[in-house]
């Protein structure tokens, strides 16, 4: 005889409910991806986490939303992928939730966002999102970012150090 286990369910902003079907369908292995006015309105109304998944050369060097938490999906100018990732996204969403936080994931362009929301997916957390263009965006025919899409591109709040 086995017994089931209730879980319990958190209440998802419309928005993210929208996005979760459009990821099933697509069959993405995580919750699915929020375009970049959404999530920063979703953060500011306490619905979801920011984590911005750069390196901390980027963040530094580029810029970074003010409050944003930081769990680095790869270090250094190499990228090298952190073998600590998913282990280091729990600690830092420990106080909000853990593996059931309401999360935002963030990059430069929303691939390794992706990458890294993936991974999380699949140890366990059942609510992480991609910000969809990331932060500077795709890159154009001029080899430039920031010109059509991305985070900074919406006059969505940022800073630099």
């Amino acid at each position: 005889m086995s017994a089931e286990v209730e879980e319990e369910v958190i209440a998802l902003p419309e928005v993210l409910e929208q996005a979760r079907a459009r990821a099933a369908g697509s069959n993405l292995p995580y919750a699915g991806g929020v375009a970049p006015q959404k999530a920063w309105e979703l953060v500011q109304n306490g619905q979801a986490v920011l984590v911005d998944v750069r390196s901390g050369e980027e963040r530094k060097f580029v810029g970074h939303v003010p409050g944003s938490q930081h769990v680095a999906w790869a270090t250094g100018t190499a990228l090298t992928r952190n073998p600590r990732f998913v282990r280091e996204l729990e600690a830092r969403l420990a106080k909000d939730g853990g593996k059931e936080a309401v999360v935002l994931l963030l990059c430069r362009s929303g691939k390794r966002s992706a990458l890294a929301a993936e991974a999380a997916a699949k140890a366990g957390f059942t609510n992480v999102f991609n910000v969809l263009e990331g932060f500077e965006g795709e890159i154009d025919a001029q080899q430039h970012r920031g010109g059509s899409d991305g985070w900074r591109f919406h006059k969505l709040p940022w800073v630099q150090d």
